[in-house]
């Protein structure tokens, strides 16, 4: 009976050291967003109890948890599920070089690249027409 019970403890031990389960997934993320637990917990619409479990990986979150928590930490539940230990960074294209502006933009989808470079045309066909008005206004 001891040795039954010393595998399953073993096993379960080997489990956690090789795949972090997504309780600690969930657990660092609520940590670095400085919440508590029964906030989230009220969030999820659980008991606190029961978040704990989760975040000991005593039970796995359904589906709408975990779109619930991706929403509440600002993520998508892939990400959320593939979190590799650091939340992204803001993201900012000013004060950088020219090519690597145009290096990032080639990193988005492309529905996300058109809408950007339609914004770009729009900007520089309104100031087209600013300075040829500016221009022509100004030999009257």
């Amino acid at each position: 009976m001891l040795k039954i019970h010393f595998i399953a403890t073993f096993v379960m031990l080997i489990k956690q050291i090789i795949n972090m389960g997504i309780g600690d997934t969930i657990k660092k993320i609520r940590e670095q967003k400085g919440m508590l637990q029964k906030q989230v917990a009220a969030e999820l619409g659980i008991g606190h109890t029961n978040y704990n479990k989760l975040e000991n990986d005593n039970r796995e979150p359904s589906v709408k948890e975990l779109q619930l928590l991706a929403k509440l930490f600002g993520m998508t539940v892939d990400q959320v599920l593939n979190y590799e230990g650091e939340l992204p960074q803001e993201v900012t294209l000013e004060n950088k070089p020219g090519f690597e502006q145009i290096n990032m933009i080639n990193q988005l989808d492309e529905d996300d690249k058109k809408t950007v470079f339609k914004i770009v045309d729009t900007m520089l066909t309104k100031k087209k027409f600013k300075d040829f008005f500016n221009k022509n206004i100004a030999a009257l």
